[in-house]
């Protein structure tokens, strides 16, 4: 479960270290947004058969279930919905959250399109990776992240795929 919040904490990673001038803030619309992310996982380690064996057969399901949400084998998707606001665009907080253990370097930033290297530093391992996000008109976008994680001196890639779409302009209760 912990792999998995973190996953969504990375695929979703704004990075707080940036000056304010260097970000162009997307042309899209303020409102309630969807967004289905898409990601998968290798070079996760197997289980030692002997820890397996000992598992009772619900919580072997429970780890097997567990390890395929979090993307290890075939790809996973997740749709959640989100508040674009003017200020979230202006500090770039738009399809992203900020992650205070990471900082990112601007490649570029456009109205149409924000590109960043990325490094998180966090207990269990450091993360590098690049971020791609795309406007493709002002009501939907499309994106693309790849990272490696060293956990314990073993590499973890994760890609994540993700599109959204406009909703509304009325958010309700979604932040």
């Amino acid at each position: 479960m912990r792999l998995k919040v973190a996953l969504a904490v990375l695929v979703s990673s704004s990075l707080a270290l940036w000056a304010a001038d260097t970000i162009i803030p997307l042309d899209v619309k303020l409102g309630l947004w969807q967004m289905s992310v898409t990601h998968s996982m290798s070079g996760i380690p197997a289980l030692p058969a002997d820890t397996l064996a000992k598992m009772s057969p619900e919580q072997r399901s429970r780890f097997e279930a567990a390890m395929k949400q979090s993307g290890a084998g075939e790809p996973t998707t997740n749709v959640h919905k989100e508040c674009v606001t003017k200020e979230k665009l202006d500090k770039d907080l738009a399809f992203n959250d900020n992650h205070k253990n990471c900082t990112r370097t601007i490649v570029s930033s456009s109205s149409r399109k924000l590109e960043f290297k990325l490094h998180c530093e966090e207990e269990r391992g450091k993360t590098d990776g690049t971020f791609i996000l795309e406007v493709v008109n002002s009501e939907a976008t499309k994106g693309s992240m790849h990272s490696v994680t060293n956990f314990n001196g073993r590499n973890v890639n994760m890609d994540f795929t993700f599109d959204s779409k406009y909703l509304g302009s009325d958010c309700g209760d979604v932040k």
